[in-house]
């Protein structure tokens, strides 16, 4: 069966056209052939959306650190797996081959071991790109201990309340993180942080920038010193197929981040299977994704799904625009990358600069060029298709979330025909649906509505983690029997999916999906704060820049608004993260509402995006005068 690798546009709908009619016999085929289990499946799947419950691989047993180390050892044991690649271009290059990684994996996991962490307990992995971070994680998964990444740009408050989430008992940090020129002290966030997650006993500390950290007694341990009396064999613990692999946090458009739970052997299958297919992999392909690991794009497509195919993959420390904007190109010359997945806000920026940055690079070793966090608008995709690819490789858009685990809608390259910003067909196995605001599913092509899928897929969330009632709430309350995605779409004559963006209070910013009530929150807490609203303003380079639409108290008056600008930005950067900061803020006398109260954020977004002509429907307007003052001022 070919099932694993579609080559054709034909094979491609024999694929999808099994994998719905069958999808017991297209799922079982690819787990069997294509993965080593310790023990086989009594049920393929079993599923009911109303509850939620989703299961795959029923009763099989297995360890996906064995699917990517340990059988690719034999066959590959001095291939290289990692190329980590550093900030500094000055300092070397880091290649790690498979024995050596296998090796590295189990030292860190007899560390873990020896510092009490055992089977289902969470681990907080808060790093930077180096390659402690991936093989933290596998060290984690290699003894069935359950990791956690935070992204190492949010903040104190941000980090503590993921760690309080799901009860962390161990952190993994470094003294610090080297992007562009910024050194930034992760192990002094962390400090912070734990001032209010007592659950915490140990934190394991990573040498990454030699900058002065302070040490706490019993709690604070150097990783290297017991990474060098440790073990290094170390057998891999037997998980039940859907025992959880990770949890990882989404922003909620309400309240407190997500913590989406990913079990392991669907997972697994899921991640290896869409790896191969969307970046067209072969043996001796260079893949590079430039994501964090902190993401759900740098689990699945940096660390799980190249390693489970054998892959080359590189992790990369730095940022695109440091030591100059030639930073990627150099890169994907240096160790002649064949895929490149990276996102549209990368490709806006890069886009900017003068195009000498790439034509003094040899990119011709490039097979696929890749796109995710969003949308790719039309100019960015010529730009990359023109200057990156040359016209010889195709762009893979890819659409999926950190609920999806892979990716569920993207074209396979030098398979299906591409059209600019469209995401294309579905992969096999996942069956769309567009339904409108009644409920009713709309059938045939050239309709808009939002996106369902009516069918689970091996690498479905499970749950979020500690709250099952605010997953089905969220997820599969709004269409009954679907997974509602939280995203609109439009399907063309031909049946392509163009992702038109969320239909939610999520705010996609540089590829970050933020949630806008967290931010309002923290806002809200400033004394001077009467309330707030945050709508997304269209930016030329991160596609959406955040725009705030705040009213102050009566005290304030008088009160220096460029001053009151920069302390609420400082208030956000320290409760959620820089990432989450404002680029506009506009001080207001009040906010337009809706009789019941409601903001109408409809009326919002039109003004900060200068489209004012038409405010649509008012009449339920209870303050019509407010928007007139707010068109005005922001005029």
């Amino acid at each position: 069966m070919s099932n694993y690798h579609i080559k054709s546009l034909e094979e491609y709908f024999q694929v999808y056209r099994k994998s719905v009619n069958d999808p017991e016999l297209f799922w079982s085929e690819i787990a069997e052939e294509h993965f080593t289990w310790r023990k086989h499946w009594n049920n393929v799947f079993s599923w009911d959306f109303s509850i939620p419950e989703v299961k795959w691989f029923e009763g099989a047993e297995l360890n996906i650190t064995e699917n990517c180390l340990d059988r690719h050892l034999h066959i590959r044991g001095e291939k290289t797996a990692i190329i980590f690649e550093p900030n500094d271009p000055e300092e070397e290059t880091e290649y790690i081959t498979y024995n050596q990684l296998h090796k590295r994996v189990c030292t860190f996991a007899n560390v873990l071991k020896d510092e009490g962490v055992k089977k289902g307990d969470r681990v907080c992995i808060y790093l930077p790109m180096i390659p402690e971070l991936a093989i933290a994680v596998l060290a984690c998964a290699r003894i069935g201990a359950i990791h956690s990444v935070v992204f190492a740009g949010f903040s104190s408050t941000a980090l503590s309340t993921r760690i309080n989430d799901c009860d962390a008992k161990m952190v993994i940090t470094s003294d610090g993180s080297f992007r562009g020129k910024k050194i930034t002290n992760l192990k002094g966030i962390v400090d912070d942080a734990l001032k209010e997650s007592p659950g915490v006993k140990t934190v394991l500390v990573a040498k990454r920038t030699n900058n002065k950290i302070k040490m706490k007694k019993k709690r604070d341990k150097w990783l290297q010193p017991l990474l060098d009396s440790a073990y290094t064999d170390c057998s891999s613990e037997v998980m039940d197929a859907e025992d959880p692999l990770f949890i990882l946090y989404t922003s909620g458009s309400t309240g407190k981040p997500k913590g989406m739970m990913h079990t392991t052997a669907g997972y697994m299958v899921y991640a290896g299977y869409t790896f191969k297919n969307v970046f067209n992999y072969t043996e001796n392909d260079v893949y590079w994704c430039t994501a964090d690991i902190g993401w759900i794009t740098g689990h699945t497509y940096i660390v799980y799904g190249p390693l489970l195919n054998g892959a080359t993959t590189v992790m990369f420390e730095g940022v695109p625009s440091y030591p100059d904007y030639g930073r990627f190109w150099q890169i994907i010359e240096e160790h002649k990358v064949n895929q490149f997945y990276t996102a549209p806000t990368a490709i806006r920026a890069l886009a900017k600069e003068d195009l000498e940055y790439t034509a003094k690079y040899d990119l011709s070793s490039l097979k696929v060029l890749g796109s995710v966090g969003e949308p790719i608008n039309e100019e960015a995709w010529h730009w990359y298709n023109e200057n990156i690819g040359k016209k010889k490789s195709p762009i893979v858009d890819t659409w999926w979330q950190t609920e999806t685990g892979g990716i569920l809608i993207s074209p396979i390259p030098y398979v299906t025909p591409t059209t600019p910003t469209f995401a294309t067909l579905p992969l096999p196995g996942i069956q769309p649906a567009l339904m409108d605001s009644e409920g009713k599913e709309l059938k045939g092509n050239q309709v808009e509505g939002n996106l369902c899928v009516k069918f689970p897929w091996p690498a479905i969330a499970r749950t979020i983690w500690g709250n099952h009632d605010r997953y089905r709430d969220t997820y599969f309350s709004a269409y009954p029997g679907m997974y509602f995605t939280g995203d609109g779409a439009m399907r063309d004559e031909v049946g392509y999916y163009r992702i038109t963006g969320r239909v939610d209070d999520v705010i996609i910013v540089s590829g970050h999906n933020l949630g806008t009530a967290p931010i309002e929150d923290a806002i809200n807490e400033h004394m001077e704060v009467a309330e707030s609203a945050i709508v997304g303003a269209t930016h030329e380079i991160k596609g959406n820049s955040l725009y705030g639409f705040i009213t102050l108290k009566p005290s304030a008056n008088g009160k220096d608004r460029d001053e009151l600008r920069l302390e609420i930005n400082r208030m956000i950067s320290e409760r959620i993260g820089p990432i989450a900061k404002l680029d506009k803020i506009q001080f207001t006398e009040g906010l337009p509402k809706t009789r019941s109260g409601k903001i109408m954020r409809r009326i919002l977004r039109k003004v900060a995006n200068k489209d004012t002509n038409d405010l649509g429907d008012t009449s339920t307007l209870l303050n019509p005068e407010v928007v007139k003052n707010i068109i005005n001022e922001a005029l």
